[in-house]
């Protein structure tokens, strides 16, 4: 790998994770997975493929189709608002009323099934605007900056995705013991809920 090459994919690695640490709905998804324990694996393998197909789809050219289409982008932000809102409430109504032995791992939603898990990642996504606007708009734009040197700009977006989403992940699973109590429980959903509601509030007025 040349000079050159190497400093585009560090440049694409730092950028990239400067994008994706923003705490949003897809990180805080990640997050109860991990203190939860559940099905993490294929979670954080959800979230780094969705990733490395939208930045790669931004360096090739992408961008310039979605920014051609405002309209398409305005409803893709009621959309996701919509489905952030709803997932607010839901966090509410677990802060409100938490269920019986969620504490433990009998807790039903720590065992919930694996494609419900995946179906829930993928729409945290592929529903969300914010995840166009870093991955396919601002990434794949700076990628195509670097003209040759692209592709490895975006191989160290892509690695910035993979590095943090199994850190987060894996590191969450690690404070599974600071929640072993109903009372954690319901103030970490409590917090789901605000930021989840805030971000949905949001999308739809700037739609």
């Amino acid at each position: 790998m040349t000079t050159t090459l190497l400093l585009a994919a560090l440049v694409g690695l730092a950028t990239g994770t400067g994008l994706i640490v923003a705490i949003g709905p897809q990180n805080i998804f990640v997050i109860r997975q991990g203190v939860r324990g559940s099905h993490v694996v294929p979670v954080v393998a959800v979230c780094v493929v969705s990733d490395v197909i939208l930045i790669s789809a931004g360096t090739a050219g992408l961008g310039a189709v979605v920014t051609a289409h405002p309209s398409a982008v305005s409803a893709a932000k009621v959309v996701g608002g919509g489905y952030l809102i709803v997932l607010g409430l839901l966090a509410g109504h677990r802060a409100w009323r938490p269920t019986v032995g969620s504490a433990s791992n009998d807790d039903p939603d720590r065992n919930r099934g694996l494609w419900a898990a995946l179906g829930t990642a993928l729409a945290l996504t592929w529903l969300n605007p914010h995840t166009y606007l870093d991955t396919v708009l601002t990434l794949g734009s700076i990628a195509n900056s670097h003209a040759d040197a692209r592709w490895a700009f975006t191989f160290g977006a892509c690695a910035s995705s993979l590095i943090w989403f199994t850190a987060l992940g894996f590191g969450s699973k690690r404070m599974a013991p600071m929640f072993s109590s109903v009372r954690a429980w319901r103030i970490l959903d409590a917090a789901i809920a605000v930021m989840m509601g805030g971000l949905g509030v949001s999308l739809i007025a700037m739609s």
